[in-house]
């Protein structure tokens, strides 16, 4: 009993250190998005997905695993994909025109997005801890966006809004469709696949001709996405979502500090306090799971 409760801890702990990995590699990610200077959105997400395909292929081909798409979660598949997808083109885009830290926090309310979608497509009903925890998260979340006529930066913070909405969508017909017998590697190439088909076309219509620092960039963007998204699938095959949910949100932490020490972005006040609500509240639904568990 002593050796399997040290083996729990044991994974937990790698889970941990998983989980932080990627959210250094998620926000190198976003660093280098905005350090790539001033692109279409179109053309940055093309690139990011495109590093990320290829290394992707280059997984399934290492795991051998077979590229099978069933009939039984083809539809889950293309739903990930399209949220996914736009997504991420909200995202890139929000972090173009916001302060670093706002656009990595507003992609971070996908957790409580995915609570309130859980309940229609997986039939999962939520607890009190989690509506309450999901009702402070959008409050804090509108300390964030500043919901104001005068506010220049509403639209992107909408739109960052929408990338943690899809995003959270994409996570639930993940769900799904890993529990209808989807591989993880098929998943992940095919969203990589499906952003670079989506994007190509906006890409070739308004392309602008990079220099190499920028193609540096982009290819360093898709290269950090990568590191997140397979230290990420890796952190949820130690241990459960529940039990790393708080250390998610170190992405945020490494935000800011790349925003302050290269960009000299310094978060406002009510940022700041929006921060604080949604960590908070993450970090209380990540005490109670560990409690319910016995791991606190």
């Amino acid at each position: 009993m002593e050796t399997a409760s040290r083996g729990g801890r044991n994974n937990q702990t790698k889970g941990i250190i998983c989980i932080v990995l990627a959210g250094i590699g998620f926000s190198l990610m976003t660093f280098f998005v905005r350090f790539s200077g001033d692109l279409p959105t179109m053309q940055k997400a093309f690139f990011r997905n495109a590093v990320a395909l290829v290394l992707a292929a280059c997984a399934l081909i290492g795991e051998r695993e077979k590229f099978v798409i069933t009939r039984a979660y083809g539809r889950d598949i293309f739903f990930r994909c399209f949220f996914g997808t736009t997504a991420v083109i909200a995202n890139f885009y929000a972090i173009d025109k916001l302060v670093l830290a706002d656009s990595n926090m507003l992609n971070k309310l996908s957790p409580f997005f995915a609570i309130v979608l859980s309940i229609p497509l997986l039939r999962e009903k939520p607890s009190r801890t989690d509506i309450i925890a999901t009702v402070i998260a959008f409050i804090g979340a509108l300390f964030i966006i500043r919901p104001t006529g005068s506010n220049m930066a509403l639209v992107p913070s909408l739109a960052g809004l929408y990338g943690g909405f899809g995003a959270g969508t994409a996570y639930v017909f993940v769900r799904r469709a890993a529990g209808k017998g989807a591989k993880t590697p098929v998943i992940v190439i095919c969203f990589s696949l499906f952003s670079c088909l989506f994007t190509l076309p906006f890409m070739l219509a308004n392309f602008v001709p990079m220099s190499a620092k920028q193609w540096l960039m982009l290819i360093l963007a898709g290269a950090s996405a990568a590191l997140g998204q397979f230290s990420i699938t890796s952190a949820y095959k130690f241990t459960p979502a529940k039990n790393l949910s708080v250390f998610d949100y170190t992405q945020v932490l490494f935000a800011t500090l790349w925003g302050f020490l290269f960009l000299h972005e310094i978060p406002l006040p009510s940022s700041i306090i929006g921060y604080v609500l949604i960590i908070g509240v993450a970090f209380v639904r990540w005490k109670k799971a560990g409690e319910e568990n016995g791991h606190l």
